[in-house]
């Protein structure tokens, strides 16, 4: 078996990786050609990656330009304990205000304590009108845990 088959996460593992991941690289490729690299809060929609931006971000303006986009959730700090999962497809612009108010108030359920209640919402929704949500489909997804060595190189 070779290494990269050893170390590939099943379908389940990435599942449960990117439900646990904190932050999503993402890469746009920039009107020079230039790759424009941020990093974003997401959520899943319907088990694909979803994040909200302003409609008028730089990433927004590339993907209108060319829809292609990699992602990069990733963790650990020594060499047996990296894990990644890396999306490569394409990121659908949604300027549908129900769907941009579902992944603002799904990412804002990830990363803040507290129950969604009308307040909440209300501010959400002000900061919602200037977004747009964006969702990944992927084309290719590579992932890695190196956990699965033991240890070994």
């Amino acid at each position: 078996m070779s290494r990269r088959d050893q170390i590939r996460m099943s379908d389940q593992e990435t599942a449960k990786f990117l439900e646990d991941g904190r932050t999503l690289q993402v890469a746009t490729i920039g009107q020079d050609g230039m790759p424009h690299l941020v990093a974003m809060w997401y959520c899943l929609l319907d088990g694909e990656l979803a994040f909200w931006t302003y409609a008028k971000s730089q990433k927004v303006l590339d993907l209108r330009r060319d829809p292609r986009l990699s992602c990069l959730v990733e963790t650990g700090t020594k060499y047996e304990e990296l894990q990644g999962v890396q999306v490569r497809g394409r990121g659908e612009i949604v300027e549908d205000p129900a769907v941009i108010e579902q992944v603002g108030e799904l990412v804002y359920a990830r990363y803040n304590d507290g129950p969604i209640n009308d307040t909440v919402r209300q501010a959400l929704a002000v900061v919602g009108a200037k977004r747009v949500a964006v969702i990944v489909h992927p084309d290719t997804v590579i992932t890695w845990d190196h956990r699965k060595l033991g240890g070994g190189y």
